[in-house]
């Protein structure tokens, strides 16, 4: 069995801290508890198991806020763009009715009746009326303008005011996505690192080990930019598993295959359960390279078929971007992007 085969479905993308703890304590107690020499580590095995698969789907959500947080990012800096310039179209309305004010006031700042009356020329009079009233009529236009316009800024404030309390929220979300991974990395690792030789040699192959009745020779790449796709997923092999990275430097598992068909000129979404979606999902015995393996109930993995019954995917820290049996895990779906 792999490394991210025995976990239960999870309710959500990330545990509480509680549980974080509790998980910790586990492992603490599964050190202290049984003499090294005498351990079968089948029980350090299972923990280390555990929290590398906590610590993905926690880097899977960590993955999912800071997409949500840079599409925050982007929409408040147009939305202040536009308040620029919609404050910009107000003050040139405001311009233009203080200059229309001005001219009426010079234009008729005696009361016309008594203009009319001291008037030695009242057909001169009547062509200063008739300018007043066109100059009255244009002025109440743009009053209604600026009205409107006003109304408009003021809304448009309250939306950006919005989307940056929930920008300063998604951020907030990161970091602690952020603190999950990297507490539930180092107690696996700590975990890992207690174990014999022997033992961690162990558990590498049983990571690696398949299961039978899955797809032998897959055939050719289902299209052109899915065998572009396969290439860069190539290119990639023995690159680190770096948490929260889609390359070209490290990726974590969801980084990988977002990036390999990048290279291919396709964008798929950032997180493993979103890429799910990414395409027609078509049954495991149809698969064929470039398909993307979506493992987990909770979709919590993922990897790219390259066909002979082989995965290249990200796997987990410390071990670097290899291929590995496509039945290495529990499979949920398979998808043709």
């Amino acid at each position: 069995m792999g490394s991210h085969r025995r976990l239960a479905p999870s309710s959500g993308s990330d545990r509480s801290t509680t549980v974080a703890v509790g998980l910790l304590s586990a492992a603490a107690a599964v050190l202290g508890a049984v003499p090294a020499a005498a351990a079968p580590h089948d029980d350090a095995r299972t923990e280390v198991d555990r929290l590398y698969e906590e610590a993905e789907r926690a880097t899977e959500a960590y993955n999912a806020a800071d997409e949500r947080a840079d599409t925050l990012r982007a929409q408040v800096r147009t939305a202040q763009d536009g308040l620029a310039r919609q404050q910009e179209r107000v003050n040139s309305m405001r311009d233009a009715l203080g200059s229309l004010a001005g001219a009426q006031y010079r234009s008729g700042g005696l009361d016309p009746s008594l203009e009319l009356l001291l008037s030695a020329d009242p057909d001169d009079y009547l062509d200063k009326a008739s300018v007043l009233d066109r100059v009255s009529t244009r002025q109440a236009g743009r009053l209604r303008e600026l009205q409107q316009a006003l109304r408009t800024l003021a809304q448009d404030r309250a939306e950006t005011t919005r989307k940056l309390g929930e920008l300063e929220r998604s951020r907030k979300a990161v970091a602690g996505h952020k603190k999950t991974v990297e507490r539930k990395l180092a107690a696996a690792r700590r975990l890992l690192d207690s174990l014999p030789d022997d033992a961690r040699a162990a558990y590498d192959r049983a990571t690696r080990s398949g299961r039978a009745g899955l797809p032998g020779p897959g055939g050719e790449a289902a299209s052109g930019r899915a065998a572009a796709a396969v290439a860069a997923a190539r290119s990639a092999l023995g690159k680190p598993y770096v948490w929260g990275a889609n390359g070209p430097s490290g990726f974590d598992c969801s980084g990988l295959t977002q990036w390999s068909y990048a290279q291919a000129g396709v964008a798929i979404p950032r997180t493993s359960q979103a890429q799910r979606h990414a395409g027609r999902q078509i049954p495991l015995s149809e698969a064929r390279p470039g398909d993307l393996v979506v493992y987990r109930s909770d979709a919590s993995h993922v990897g790219m078929y390259v066909g002979n019954g082989q995965v290249i995917h990200a796997p987990y820290p410390g071990a670097p971007v290899r291929h590995d049996p496509v039945g290495m895990m529990p499979i949920s779906s398979v998808t043709r992007v």
